[in-house]
């Protein structure tokens, strides 16, 4: 894992990011590397997130994505003072695309996190996000004692990425979709780092 900051990337000028540039973790695997948010990766997000299938699996991905709304969520990553750290999935330097997905870190208290992530649907079935959370779990960037994850029921497909990378099963609950406009069942899962 090596260390970068924002000041070192060209193309990041979002007012208030490069003064005092925070560091953040660059998450390298044999398959992509995970990093901080750029400005040039909106087009891409936004063209994923639009897409239903993933709107329709997040809690807070409005769906149809409004103009600008991506790029709001890049200059929010990108803030000093942003609670929740972002990491783009970026395959480029091994033959994929600049933009995969996103996985994020939500510190809660207690030296504890919450994880979230979505890949792009043209990935989905590749294993890509099992390696991601897997890398992101090794890696402990907010060095959490306890991750958590929330997963919608009717996707298995995340249950199982959560439960391979060393999850298990808490409980049940229920969140707001905002892409689905209604609460949705979920489940929780707890990985003790």
């Amino acid at each position: 894992m090596k260390m970068e900051t924002v000041k070192d990337r060209a193309a990041l000028a979002v007012p208030g990011t490069v003064e005092g540039a925070v560091t953040q973790s660059v998450i390298e695997t044999d398959r992509f590397v995970m990093r901080a948010p750029r400005l040039s990766d909106a087009g891409l997000l936004n063209m994923y997130a639009s897409d239903i299938r993933v709107a329709r699996n997040s809690r807070s991905l409005p769906h149809p994505m409004p103009p600008g709304a991506t790029e709001a969520f890049v200059a929010r990553a990108l803030k000093l003072e942003a609670a929740e750290k972002v990491w783009i999935l970026d395959g480029s330097d091994h033959g994929l695309s600049e933009v995969i997905g996103v996985m994020s870190l939500k510190p809660l208290d207690r030296d504890q996190c919450e994880v979230a992530f979505w890949v792009a649907p043209s990935f989905w079935g590749t294993g890509l996000a099992r390696t991601a959370l897997k890398a992101m779990v090794e890696a402990n960037p907010l060095g959490s004692k306890t991750m958590f994850a929330e997963i919608f029921q009717d996707n298995q497909a995340s249950a199982r990425v959560v439960t391979a990378a060393g999850f298990e099963y808490i409980g049940d609950a229920e969140t707001y979709s905002v892409a689905r406009g209604a609460q949705v069942p979920t489940w929780t899962y707890l990985r003790k780092v």
